[in-house]
């Protein structure tokens, strides 16, 4: 376990006024955050968005940040935190029927990456093997109570 004094490294990449909205990204950041980054690159890899591409991008940013800036490995980087934050929006107008116009909003958004080192784990030993307990007989259902009647009509036969 780290000590209070012991200090994470922490990388981050942003990528700022990403053209996709901020919801669309989220839906695809969230299933990278806490893995490592081969994961990450895999499950990124295989998405069927289009924001999966520049979250790709910043993802590899954050990397080479990691090696070339901090001396790290960047297969043993892992996903701290990754959010999406809303950009500012722009606005344009579509001509409607009647001499009206409809406003298109194109939203934009800033999504960062935040790596650290994985935590060394150390291997897990076997637990001591525990004395076998003799097994218990399994319990019976407990007998019928007789009742005051049924014991009145025994004392009267007797």
């Amino acid at each position: 376990m780290a000590s209070a004094t012991e200090e994470r490294r922490e990388v981050r990449a942003e990528a700022k006024w990403v053209r996709s909205s901020p919801r669309k990204a989220r839906l695809v950041v969230d299933h990278i955050r806490g893995r490592t980054v081969p994961e990450a690159r895999t499950v990124l890899a295989f998405s069927q968005r289009a924001v999966a591409r520049e979250v790709e991008k910043v993802l590899r940013s954050a990397v080479a940040n990691a090696e070339a800036n901090h001396g790290l490995v960047g297969d043993d980087l892992v996903v701290a935190s990754v959010y999406v934050d809303e950009g500012p929006t722009i606005k344009r107008w579509r001509a409607r029927a009647r001499g009206r116009v409809a406003r298109i909003k194109k939203r934009t958004c800033h999504i960062t990456v935040k790596l650290v080192e994985s935590p060394k784990v150390a291997p897990k030993r076997p637990a001591p093997a525990a004395e076998e307990k003799p097994k218990r007989a399994p319990r019976r259902a407990p007998a019928a109570k007789k009742t005051t009647t049924t014991r009145k009509k025994k004392e009267a036969k007797a």
